[in-house]
């Protein structure tokens, strides 16, 4: 693996560029709590398809979230893919 290539934590994909995702959201107490590098794409799903109450409560782990229902097809999916940017972005932000 090059310098330039990161790996996802959720999708374990590699990939040119990571950010760091909170396992508690910040919002919820979470400032100073672990984060784990995901790519865009991952970074981006998930919080469209959870609640940050939902993220504290039930999915704080990477497990958790690769073990969720909703993101099955999705991580199925990206897994597939060479993409690095999506845009998916919800009709209403969950609280």
């Amino acid at each position: 693996m090059s310098d330039t290539e990161k790996i996802c934590a959720l999708c374990e994909r590699k990939v040119s560029k990571v950010t760091l995702h909170h396992l508690v959201p910040k919002e919820e107490g979470g400032r100073y709590t672990e984060t784990v590098p995901l790519c865009q794409p991952c970074h981006s799903t998930i919080h469209n398809m959870f609640s940050n109450k939902e993220l504290k409560k039930t999915f704080y782990t990477i497990q958790a979230l690769r073990s969720s229902e909703r993101l099955h097809d999705y991580l199925q999916w990206i897994r597939n893919t060479r993409i690095e940017q999506i845009t998916n972005k919800s009709k209403r932000r969950r609280k």
